[in-house]
C-alpha cells in the first residue's frame, strides 16, 4: 500500500513538472528612466517538438496630461528545436505601423517586413531574450520591422541586482546590433531577469520583472 502511495505521489510530481515546463511566462513593468510607462509580457508554450512564444507590449509616455508617445506591439513566434520556423508581428510605434511575416519553406526562411522580402538560409533566430542561447548568434531578426542585424555580444560580468525585492547574483551581457545597445541580466540558472536599452535623448528604457 505504501509503495502504491509513493508511486502516485511521484506521478503527480512528474505531471506538475511537465505542466511547468509546458508553459512559462515573463511579465515586466517598463520604465523610461524612473517613470513607469507600461508593460511587456512573454508567454511560452511547448507542444511536442514545437514551441510558441507570444509577446505583447504596451507603452504610453505622458507629460502631465499630454500624451507624447504610444507604442503597441504583438508578436507570435513558432520554434522547432532551436530554429525559428514562423513569425507574425504587428506594431504601432506612435502612429507608424509595422508588420512582419515569415515562415520556413523547405530549407529557406521567407521574411517580409519594412526591408521588403528576403530569403534566409540556415537556422534563424530573433531577439529571443527568454533563451540565453540567442546570445551566441551572429545575426538576429528584429521582430518589429523584419530587419536582419549583425550582432556583437560581450562576455558576461557578474553583479548583484534586485529582482522581486531580493538581491541576486546575475550575469550581465552587453549586446550591440545596428544602433541598438542592450544590456541583459540572467540568473546563474540562465533565467531572464532584466533588460535595459538606450532610448532617444540618452534616456534608459528598463524592464523590471514582476
Amino acid at each position: 500500500m505504501m509503495f502504491r502511495i509513493l508511486i502516485f505521489v511521484m506521478m503527480c510530481l512528474a505531471s506538475s513538472v511537465n505542466a511547468v515546463a509546458a508553459e512559462q511566462e515573463w511579465r515586466f513593468r517598463v520604465f523610461l528612466d524612473d517613470k513607469e510607462i507600461g508593460t511587456h509580457d512573454y508567454v511560452l508554450r511547448r507542444n511536442d517538438s514545437q514551441l510558441q512564444v507570444r509577446s505583447e507590449a504596451s507603452f504610453e509616455y505622458r507629460l502631465l496630461f499630454v500624451k507624447l508617445y504610444e507604442y503597441q506591439h504583438e508578436n507570435t513566434e513558432t520554434w522547432t528545436g532551436n530554429c525559428l520556423t514562423a513569425i507574425e508581428s504587428e506594431t504601432d510605434a506612435n502612429g507608424e505601423p509595422f508588420r512582419v511575416s515569415g515562415e520556413l519553406r523547405d530549407d529557406r526562411f521567407v521574411l517580409s517586413g519594412s526591408e521588403g522580402i528576403s530569403e534566409l538560409s540556415g537556422c534563424n533566430w530573433s531577439f529571443a531574450y527568454w533563451n540565453p542561447s540567442f546570445l551566441s548568434q551572429d545575426q538576429l531578426i528584429n521582430a518589429q520591422n523584419g530587419e536582419v542585424l549583425e550582432v556583437e555580444v560581450s562576455e558576461p560580468e557578474l553583479e548583484e541586482i534586485e529582482v522581486r525585492g531580493d538581491r541576486l547574483t546575475a550575469k550581465r551581457y552587453r549586446l550591440t546590433a545596428g544602433e541598438m545597445k542592450i544590456e541583459l541580466w540572467y540568473s546563474e540558472n540562465d533565467e531572464w531577469l532584466a533588460l535595459e536599452t538606450e532610448a532617444r535623448g540618452g534616456r534608459k528604457l528598463r524592464y523590471v520583472l514582476i
